[in-house]
This record gives C-alpha cells, sequence and structure tokens, in this order.
C-alpha cells in the first residue's frame, strides 16, 4: 500500500516538506469541491472576461509515486509537463524520470491512465523508470499485435498487447513498457502515432531489436502480466475536470455528455484500427472539432487546422466524421 507520512524530519529541506502532507487520508475531496465550486462561481456571470491568474482559485491535487512514496501536495500546472515537473520538484526526483501517471490507483492500468483531464477529486500516481531490457523481435507476420501511446512528455510506451500476437508471444515485453529505442535508433521525443508507424514500416521476416524500459514497481505490484484493454465507462471520475492544454491555460469544464462519450470511444477504436495507437484525448480532440460542423467536408478543414500534423488519410477522416454523426443520432 502508498505510505504516508508519519511524521515531520527535521533534517529534509523546508521547501520539500511543505509539498508533502501528513498521510494520505486528507480529505483532498473537499479540498477540489471547494475549488470548482469557487471557479463556477467567479466564471458564472455571462459576458464578463475571466478574472487575472492572481484572482483564480488554486486548485491543489495530491500524488504519490505508484511504487510507494509520502503523498504529495501539487498545483499551478497547465499542461502534462509541468504536471510532471511539479510531481518531480515535490519527490526530488528528475521529471525525465516519470514514464506515465495513472488516476486513483497505483497499479499499471491502462484503463485509469492521465491524459488531458484530471477529475477534481482524483488522486495521481506516478510510475518512474525502473529496468532496462534490449529483446530480439522476429516480425513473423504484419502486424505486431501493439497498441502505442504516449504520455505527453516525450514518452511512448505500450498500452495493449493482442492476445496470441507476435509480440504477447514474447513474455518479457510487458504493458507499460516505455520503447526507448527501435534498431539502435532512440525515439524518446517522437510522438505515438510516429512510434507505431515505424514499427509497422519494419519488413516482415526482418528481426528487430527493442530497447525498453519497464516501470518500478514496489513487490506487492509484482503480478502476472496484462495484456492492457480498451478503454471502457467515464472518461474521468470527477464530476468537473480540469482539462489540461498544449497551448493556453488549463480550464475547470464539465464531464462529456453522453453523446460525446460515446463518440470518443468510437473514435478512441478507430484510430486504434487504423494507426495502432489509442489516445482519449486525441480522440476528445477530434470530436470537439466535429460535433458542430454540417458536413464531412468542413470537418476535416476544422480536423486540418487542429491536428495537421498528423496527416490523417481521407478514408479516416470519413469514418471519424460518420462516428460522430452516428453518435450524434443515438445509433452507437
Amino acid at each position: 500500500m502508498p505510505l504516508g507520512l508519519r511524521g515531520k524530519k527535521k533534517n529534509k529541506a523546508k521547501d520539500v516538506a511543505s509539498k508533502l502532507v501528513e498521510s494520505e487520508e486528507v480529505e483532498y475531496r473537499t479540498a477540489g469541491s471547494s475549488a470548482a465550486k469557487e471557479t463556477a462561481n467567479t466564471n458564472g456571470a455571462a459576458g464578463l472576461p475571466p478574472p487575472p491568474v492572481s484572482l483564480r482559485p488554486k486548485l491543489i491535487f495530491h500524488t504519490q509515486l505508484a511504487h510507494g512514496s509520502p503523498t504529495g501536495r501539487i498545483e499551478g500546472f497547465t499542461n502534462v509537463k509541468e504536471l510532471y515537473a511539479k510531481i518531480a520538484e515535490a519527490f526530488q526526483i528528475n521529471p525525465e524520470e516519470i514514464l506515465f501517471c495513472t488516476l486513483n490507483t497505483h497499479k499499471i492500468d491502462m484503463d485509469k491512465l492521465l491524459g488531458g483531464q484530471i477529475g477534481l477529486e482524483d488522486f495521481i500516481f506516478a510510475h518512474i523508470k525502473g529496468s532496462k531490457k534490449e529483446v530480439d523481435v522476429l516480425k513473423s507476420e504484419d502486424a505486431l499485435g501493439l497498441t502505442i501511446t504516449d504520455n505527453g512528455a516525450g514518452v511512448a510506451f505500450i498500452k495493449r498487447i493482442k492476445e496470441d500476437s507476435i509480440i504477447d508471444k514474447v513474455k518479457v515485453i510487458n504493458v507499460g513498457d516505455h520503447i526507448e529505442c527501435i534498431n539502435g535508433k532512440n525515439i524518446v521525443g517522437s510522438r505515438h502515432y510516429e512510434v507505431a508507424k515505424m514499427l509497422k514500416e519494419l519488413e516482415k521476416g526482418e528481426t528487430f531489436t527493442l530497447k525498453l524500459i519497464e516501470p518500478l514497481k514496489s513487490f506487492e505490484m509484482i503480478e502476472p502480466r496484462s495484456r492492457g484493454g480498451k478503454t471502457e465507462g467515464k472518461i474521468s471520475t470527477g464530476r468537473e475536470t480540469l482539462r489540461l492544454r498544449s497551448k493556453g491555460p488549463a480550464t475547470v469544464e464539465e464531464m462529456p455528455s453522453a453523446f460525446e462519450e460515446k463518440a470518443i470511444k468510437k473514435v478512441d477504436d478507430l484510430l486504434e484500427s487504423y494507426m495502432g495507437i489509442r489516445d482519449i484525448e486525441l480522440a476528445s480532440t477530434m470530436v470537439e472539432a466535429g460535433k458542430d460542423k454540417k458536413n464531412p467536408d468542413e470537418f476535416a478543414v476544422a480536423l486540418d487546422e487542429a491536428l495537421g500534423d498528423f496527416a490523417f488519410p481521407d478514408e479516416f477522416v470519413f469514418d471519424v466524421w460518420g462516428a460522430i454523426g452516428d453518435a450524434k443520432q443515438g445509433r452507437l
């Protein structure tokens, strides 16, 4: 079980101690709910500009290292990189040591991955780098059976392993492993779709080498390997979420509607089918871009403006448009 602080230690630096709470039983739910209400009251007047940053309520989240640590308090971040920097500061580690974060569980649960939204009552567990390993894999089939995602800060890792696939038969490769190198090429800093493309382009019949880093585990977390899985259920546990953005400030938003949830899940399935990646935040951005568009041409333009770097094929764009329409009409 994650550990809480038992008491103050005089030999700890004051700045670190200020970021740690006395135990994991802190009433963080109360703090989160109060912040949400304050935000709603502050921004509730229609037509008025948002208040200056100095007057906005501070949202405080609680965090632990997944393999076991005291509980830390973090605040003042607007994107994933800043979030990792705050966690690293709280625990005096390098931000680059963080592979990914899960919400409300210290286990490597791919259904609980932190994406671009954090519920105001969510507890953040940071999984950091553990052992390195190097594996040779024969690509005997076109598909490897991998689904790739990334942490938003340059670390791509395995989100899902398909049963009876090539990778499933290589037992030292696990869900949660960070892909550091492919055939000697360092891919740290690459997005998940770029890594998926590199793996797809490997020649059938070729043996290739993966350098991987697995998440650090505590003794009690060592358990039979999981294949991961598709994201099911709600996008987040809180009724309101903090939406992290790559550009601009983070905002507190209501949970997605029932239509948006169904559309996001379907688009996430399409991402895996076409590109070998799963990314709830990317799917959410695509649904947001298309939900008010009148035809597929308008949607394609909006998608290109928002996500032009992905260079999605026309067939995929059309299928996404169809999925959004099906969700609107209640056909999903």
